[in-house]
């Protein structure tokens, strides 16, 4: 039976895009402006993202202590809010609409691992979030997952596949549970 190698690893035709220095030092930017709970003004976080590439809108709320892989592969519309520790792995475009709430700790991740291979290879998909969408505390959004408009992942969820509009999933892996109806 055959067995991970992790020694053959290679990420390879995967680039993340930007130069080497740009990815330096969005590293260092990352750290002392985003991931930093020193630093609470959203103002200045949209404009460290916006300067290294990403496509905010207006009205945007970045909370302290986010972190986002590269920037470059970040788009952001119009009055969305991204809670505390929320962690935007964007190793490809992560996509989020108008009037999305992205709730504490939750994670969005575009990379994964073919664990069928010996070699473990990164495998990449990107996600994205339509209009009035709500992904609570500690939930997680897999690679490749398009959240549909109004949809809700409840609190320490783990969204597998789309999610539908307005629908409430909750479970892992999430499915749906009701219809959500706004007042």
């Amino acid at each position: 039976m055959q067995q991970t190698d992790l020694s053959t690893y290679n990420n390879f035709p995967f680039h993340p895009g930007g130069s080497g220095l740009k990815r330096l030092l969005w590293f260092y930017v990352n750290a002392i402006f985003l991931k930093s709970s020193f630093q609470p003004s959203s103002r200045i976080k949209v404009f460290c993202l916006r300067l290294f590439g990403a496509k905010i809108g207006n009205g945007v709320t970045i909370k302290p202590g986010v972190n986002v892989k590269y920037a470059w592969h970040l788009s952001i519309a119009n009055h969305s809010w991204i809670g505390e520790n929320v962690w935007i792995d964007c190793l490809v475009p992560v996509n989020i609409g108008s009037n999305v709430c992205i709730s504490q700790g939750a994670v969005l991740l575009t990379g994964s691992h073919d664990y069928k291979k010996t070699s473990f290879d990164l495998i990449t998909a990107s996600i994205t979030l339509e209009e009035g969408v709500w992904i609570g505390a500690c939930a997680v959004i897999n690679l490749g997952v398009t959240a549909a408009s109004h949809a809700v992942l409840t609190s320490g969820s783990v969204a597998t596949k789309n999610l539908d509009t307005y629908s409430i999933y909750q479970g892992n892996p999430a499915v749906k549970v009701r219809n959500r109806n706004i007042a």
